[in-house]
């Protein structure tokens, strides 16, 4: 797709944007980032620190040294509990996460150098939807548990590749989308939109007589209101951090094609027979798939502002399927999608879920700089020796180890992390995946290795 035309430049570009390379993109997408002349901080010191942690992640993402190695700490729910907010209270009560994260942030942002943000799913749109993709505190999972959970189903039935690679827009409208909300039922209705070509006739427009269809279409906008009253109460204290001194990178999310495929459409038992007895449709679909994943991200009014996509990976780990397989079904089309975004100078940041240690030969193919890496449970020496002299890594801290483990266990483990990965720059010291209620003492532990072991020397 091309970001620029014989029409003009797009809003938001360079006018030259479609004669620069790849790597003038990506420069002057980091240069942007850089570019804070429109931040009132809160102070001098607030820009410095602001400007040094920028510039470590920006090096980061360059596979440099800077003056330290960055730290990501898993705080995870830690904000909500230490205040007595739980999870649950936190997606319903938006006054209530506010305030934790105010005293949380009063209280350890400078001693951990992290500012917490409120932002959480919305229990009350999950509710009105009747939302069925996951299950969260009170609605399938204990009222005081951590965090939501993905419920796994067949919602796209195998007759449906044919609709979904035909027309996705249409199958998402009338078949999926009734599917994982119940609230929007009604959808099931409706008749196919193409077919208002130019006279649309009052059978097509019928729909809307139907009580179940104004009901649905009144729940929606209570949904808006509620959309509403959130953002009244949480987007005064969004961009809080920054003018404090820290810095957030503007990241859309993608996945890849497979995983959209396996996990929210077919699932992961109906994906795994369809790999043998209709290999075609599954490779058709994941093609289609990862257009419609460029084309949403590129298209976007804010991809002008974007740095870094990033992709939960899910059924290209280890075990889940051969390396043979892997190179058929899952790395062609989540390759295409992101050379498309390295293209546009976007950095591609692959969230590696489980252990991808026989993936990585087969996945060290891009150029420096544009590729980073966050890894759950992989061998990191490993990953370093394989990707460590093109792609950023980080991560495998185990989330166990966060909130069961002592302090002294967790700065070892960092120690050695650090030894094994640091040298040369584009390491980032991380949690494998986010703790629920990891311990705080675990939390400055990791940062007091990075300060101890994770200088660079000039």
């Amino acid at each position: 797709m091309m970001l620029n035309s014989s029409s003009g430049p797009v809003p938001g570009y360079p006018a030259n944007w479609a004669e620069m390379t790849p790597a003038e993109k990506r420069k002057w997408r980091l240069d942007k980032l850089l570019n804070i002349d429109h931040i009132r901080f809160v102070s001098p010191e607030a820009k410095q620190k602001y400007l040094t942690r920028l510039k470590r992640t920006i090096a980061y993402y360059n596979v440099e040294e800077y003056d330290r190695v960055p730290v990501a700490l898993p705080v995870g729910n830690l904000p909500f509990n230490l205040y007595g907010v739980n999870t649950r209270t936190a997606m319903y009560d938006y006054e209530q996460a506010v305030a934790a994260c105010k005293k949380f942030n009063e209280q350890y942002s400078e001693e951990l150098e992290y500012w917490a943000s409120p932002f959480s799913t919305p229990g009350r749109v999950m509710d009105m939807l009747d939302y069925k993709l996951y299950a969260w505190p009170g609605h399938g999972l204990p009222m005081d548990a951590g965090g939501v959970q993905f419920v796994e189903g067949e919602y796209m039935k195998v007759e449906e590749y044919d609709d979904l690679i035909r027309d996705p827009s249409d199958f998402w409208m009338r078949k999926y989308l009734p599917r994982i909300f119940g609230g929007l039922e009604p959808l099931r209705a409706f008749s196919n939109m193409t077919n208002m070509i130019e006279v649309v006739s009052l059978g097509q427009l019928g729909v809307f007589a139907d009580p179940r269809v104004q009901e649905m279409l009144l729940k929606l906008v209570e949904v808006g209101r509620e959309y509403q009253r959130m953002m009244s109460i949480l987007g005064p204290v969004m961009g809080s951090g920054v003018v404090q001194g820290y810095p957030g990178t503007p990241m859309a999310m993608a996945k890849a094609p497979f995983d959209s495929l396996g996990d929210t459409l077919r699932g992961t038992a109906p994906i795994m027979k369809d790999m043998y007895r209709r290999p075609d449709k599954v490779l058709e679909a994941c093609d289609k798939l990862a257009d419609l994943t460029i084309d949403s991200i590129l298209k976007s009014p804010m991809a002008p502002n974007l740095a870094v996509i990033t992709y939960p990976l899910h059924k290209g780990a280890d075990g889940w399927m051969s390396q043979k397989q892997f190179d058929t079904f899952y790395w062609p089309s989540l390759k295409k999608v992101m050379n498309a975004f390295i293209k546009e100078g976007l950095i591609q940041n692959l969230f590696a879920e489980g252990s991808f240690n026989t993936r990585l030969e087969s996945c060290n193919e891009f150029a420096k700089g544009t590729v980073t890496w966050l890894f759950d449970r992989s061998d990191m020496a490993k990953a370093k020796n394989v990707l460590g002299k093109n792609c950023g890594i980080s991560g495998n801290i185990p989330t166990s180890l966060t909130v069961t483990g002592s302090a002294a266990d967790v700065k070892a483990y960092c120690k050695k992390l650090i030894e094994d990965c640091a040298a040369g720059g584009g390491y980032t010291l991380a949690a494998g995946a986010t703790a629920e209620n990891p311990k705080l003492e675990n939390l400055r532990a990791m940062l007091a290795a990075v300060k101890e072991y994770g200088i660079y020397k000039k």
